[in-house]
């Protein structure tokens, strides 16, 4: 049977088009039931002897959900109780178009044998098909052709002579189609998620077939509230709205980042996994506020998930928490999560660990960032996918499970593997690193290049000039260099040039677009993933010796009081004089150091401050709403606390009134004989401190700089590795007439927007570099075996001690506690800090002598383990730890 549909379409050129969709329909599709005689089909998928345990229905079944069912109790529908479900065309196609994650779960369960779901093609077989009715709207006539299938299935079966007990029962909990069913006859319920089961029919009209009936899971969490429900209360003041920042150290407690106006913002303690509730690391949740008598300290308990549970909280895990300082000084804002306000969710990379039960198809998969909680998946695959990085989605986490439920999405390789574990903490980080697309390509000037007369018209021609830059052995991209000459009235001349990257890459373009995603240019051990293409980065505009390369320049007179005495700022032409030198191919890490600052770098960062500084007063002097500047807000006075304590431990006073008396208190800051006493004090200082953020002049009125104690300050000196400086050197050559504007330059809402993805990209970009050390560390003690070497005690935690290793640069965390055997008696001091162990007294900046050795008993996580060997105390043993693979040194923002 053949019906058309005939309608006709305006096009875009103003004719008319007429189209005729023609839709078949059968009378031999299959009802897919065993206990049917009728259909002649060669398999069938809903049983005969089709029973759910439940209350409302001790007869023979199949279950036949309406869309918004599926939508809403998806969850229910997964449980592996519920079984012989029949999944309409129509009902499909609804999902797919109004939720892919949903309809991905819903596929995985058509595609598992044993839940036995079957797919009915309504719309194609002659007497379920039904037509739209005139001024029926679209959800109406699907709802109608819910009903017109269920009546033909209770129909069909009915005329079977083997059994007439067996229902078709229509899940719906829309009132309206519900009340329909039922004057047709139709076996009708609704589908809720409820706390308490139901032990008898209810007595109102209304059954109600609830997830207890269905399933014999505890309760884990709250319900999460609608978002109706999360509105009201975030517009009347009940609930805040913030993002959820779970915790690297204790993965029962996390931190709401409540988001104000400006830089209005607090912060919301969280504890315990009820009032966690399910809320994934970087999710938008709201989160209620508790009365002030329940608020509590951050727990100074090192605890993290070490394996696979039950679906129950352990009044163990609770108790852990509840170990924390008391004092009210130490109390901060104390909430709950009520509700997800959006998901952030993505693929996660990390290993999957087989269940222990034979032929299982469930296993937990632990993601590589610990601050995401195991995964539950469905693979049958799972023996070839051991031992590999994989990355796994989530697909939702009912409020009855331990760990949310996701999916498989792809192998990365081999664990262990150097290219593997790369891609792993690219993914990780976020960090955009695929090969430059043909259409970025395509913007590359073509070679040979040279600087052609035109060029050299609208440029000042500094060739003369002795340019020198200074850089380390092997940069390639060298995107500074500096001059200095006297002048004939005495001053000094000093010159600071720029790559000049703008006059390559021009507003709206591919390669502008793809270098303003990617933001900044990504520094690992023994790689580097370039902003730009390498044909800029290292050769057309990297300031090599002796080649004459394009520059914006920014040029001082200086006094003999090194007074500024006049500035200016010029596009020029100039040849570099400071030949560079090319590592090797870089191998596996041979020897772990520290970084050690030259008095020449002291020096071009001195001149690469001014430059910023210099060219940040004039785009604003010119664009006052949309410069792009960078500021470093004040820390508030409770993030020196740390630092205070520290110093007030040695009888020493910290000043933190403003940036120049901390640095003044620090430069005074020296105890005889412990010459390392000033480095340590100076990185709690770092600790200290807020992050720098880019920011649109026209969004906000602070613009101070705390680290540099400048007033204003930008980017302009590194174009090559920083799309911020390339949208600098477009402000500034627009200010000085050397080129013109363009709508989104003077846009302060899209200059905006761009200011939120650099500040991402750049912090995800120290993230992946921190995480590329800390590999290469693991690599290098793999090959070094066991090593002692004395360390400085940075911090104390109420169960253990976090060590600095000078030699390496190297933090770990030395554990006073074994699960194997009976804990040493801890006694913690909030004040001091001091922790004392079995007597003896570990307080800040005390020396200790640590053993040193890779743990690589879990493949996922390998870690540095450090264990105490001075001072000896007895009857203490010590777990793995974790490092930080890095001295963090305060440096300067340049």
């Amino acid at each position: 049977m053949l019906k058309s549909k005939t309608f006709v379409k305006k096009t875009r050129s103003g004719g008319i088009m007429k189209i005729v969709r023609e839709h078949y329909l059968r009378d031999d599709i299959w009802c897919g039931s065993e206990v049917c005689t009728e259909c002649k089909q060669e398999e069938t998928v809903l049983q005969k002897d089709a029973c759910i345990e439940s209350n409302l229905c001790s007869f023979p079944h199949y279950l036949l959900p309406d869309t918004n069912i599926v939508l809403s109790q998806i969850d229910i529908l997964e449980d592996p109780l519920i079984k012989n479900v029949i999944i309409l065309q129509t009902v499909l196609q609804e999902v797919r178009h109004r939720s892919a994650p949903i309809y991905k779960r819903l596929k995985d369960i058509l595609h598992d044998k044993e839940k036995h779901f079957y797919t009915f093609t309504n719309e194609h077989h002659r007497e379920t098909y039904i037509e739209r009715e005139q001024g029926e709207s679209a959800n109406d006539r699907n709802d109608r052709a819910i009903r017109i299938s269920t009546k033909w299935y209770s129909d069909h079966l009915n005329n079977t002579p083997t059994d007439k007990r067996l229902k078709v029962v229509l899940l719906t909990n829309d009132r309206g189609n519900k009340e329909k069913a039922e004057e047709s006859g139709l076996l009708t319920y609704r589908c809720k998620k409820q706390d308490t089961s139901v032990t008898s029919v209810p007595q109102d009209e209304t059954a109600v077939l609830t997830s207890n009936e269905i399933t014999s899971s505890k309760v884990l969490f709250p319900e999460h509230l609608p978002l109706s429900r999360i509105q009201s209360g975030i517009k009347s003041g009940t609930f805040q709205q913030g993002t959820f920042r779970a915790s690297r150290d204790n993965y029962l407690e996390a931190t709401v980042f409540v988001h104000g106006e400006g830089d209005d913002s607090t912060e919301v303690l969280i504890q315990g996994l009820q009032n966690l509730n399910r809320a994934v690391h970087q999710d938008l949740v709201a989160v209620e506020i508790l009365p002030l008598n329940q608020w509590v300290a951050p727990s100074s308990v090192v605890l993290q998930d070490e394996g696979p549970k039950e679906d129950d909280v352990t009044e163990e895990e609770e108790a852990e928490l509840k170990s924390g300082p008391s004092g009210a000084a130490s109390r901060k804002p104390t909430g709950r999560v009520v509700g997800i306000i959006k998901r952030n969710w993505r693929p996660f990379c990390g290993m999957l660990f087989l269940s222990q039960i034979k032929e299982a198809t469930r296993h937990l998969f632990t993601p590589a960032d610990r601050r995401i909680p195991r995964i539950r998946i469905e693979t049958r695959q799972a023996a070839t996918l051991a031992g590999q990085r994989i990355m796994v989605a989530i697909d939702g986490w009912p409020k009855h499970s331990r760990y949310p439920n996701g999916h498989f999405v792809r192998s990365l390789g081999s664990a262990g593997d150097k290219e593997t574990e790369t891609e792993v903490l690219l993914l990780e980080h976020d960090v955009p690193h695929q090969d430059f697309s043909q259409a970025v390509l395509s913007f590359l000037p073509k070679m040979p290049w040279n600087i052609t007369e035109e060029d050299m018209a609208v440029r000042e021609d500094l060739r003369n000039l002795t340019v020198c830059s200074v850089d380390p052995p092997g940069c390639t991209d060298i995107d500074d260099a500096l001059h200095c000459r006297d002048l004939p009235n005495g001053n000094q001349e000093v010159g600071v040039h720029i790559a000049d990257v703008s006059h390559f890459i021009r507003p709206g373009n591919a390669m502008d677009l793809e270098a303003a995603n990617r933001g900044t240019t990504v520094y690992l051990t023994g790689r580097r993933i370039d902003m730009v293409p390498e044909l800029l980065s290292s050769n057309l505009c990297s300031l090599r010796s002796s080649v004459e390369r394009l520059a914006f320049s920014c040029i001082w007179e200086i006094n003999d009081k090194a007074e500024i005495v006049k500035t200016r700022f010029t596009k020029s032409v100039i040849n570099s004089k400071v030949r560079f030198h090319i590592d090797s191919e870089t191998h596996d890490p041979i020897d772990l150091q520290t970084k050690e600052l030259k008095e020449t770098n002291s020096m071009v960062e001195e001149f690469m401050l001014l430059a910023n500084i210099s060219v940040a007063q004039k785009i604003y002097d010119e664009f006052s709403e949309c410069a792009l500047l960078r500021k470093h807000p004040a820390p508030p006075p409770s993030n020196y606390d740390i630092l205070n304590k520290a110093a007030k431990s040695k009888d020493m006073v910290i000043h933190t009134d403003s940036a120049k008396a901390l640095a003044d208190s620090l430069d005074a800051a020296q105890v005889d004989g412990f010459p390392y006493f000033n480095t340590l004090l100076r990185i709690l200082a770092t600790r200290c401190m807020m992050q720098a953020v880019y920011f649109c002049s026209g969004m906000d009125s602070d613009f101070h700089h705390y680290g540099l104690a400048s007033p204003i300050y930008t980017h302009f000196t590194s174009p090559i590795r920083r799309y911020s400086d390339i949208i600098v050197h477009r402000l500034l050559a627009v200010a000085i007439g050397a080129d013109s504007t363009y709508p989104d330059l003077m846009d302060k809402h899209k200059q905006s927007a761009l200011c939120n993805n650099l500040n991402y990209r750049h912090k995800m970009a120290q993230y992946a570099q921190r995480a590329s050390v800390a590999y290469h560390t693991q690599l290098f003690f793999k090959s070094r075996g066991i090593l002692n070497e004395e360390g400085f005690i940075l911090f104390v935690r109420k169960n253990a001690i976090i060590v600095l290793i000078p030699k390496f640069g190297l933090e770990g965390t030395v554990f006073f506690e074994n699960k194997d055997k009976p804990s040493p008696k801890l006694i913690f001091n909030e004040e001091v800090p001091s922790l004392t162990v079995e007597g003896h007294s570990f307080n800040m900046f005390d020396k200790v002598k640590v053993t040193i050795s890779l743990d690589a008993s879990n493949v996922q996580h390998q870690k540095i383990r450090m264990s105490l060997v001075e001072p000896v105390i007895s009857g203490v043993s010590v777990a793995p730890s974790e490092p930080e693979p890095e001295v963090k040194r305060a440096k300067l923002d340049r």
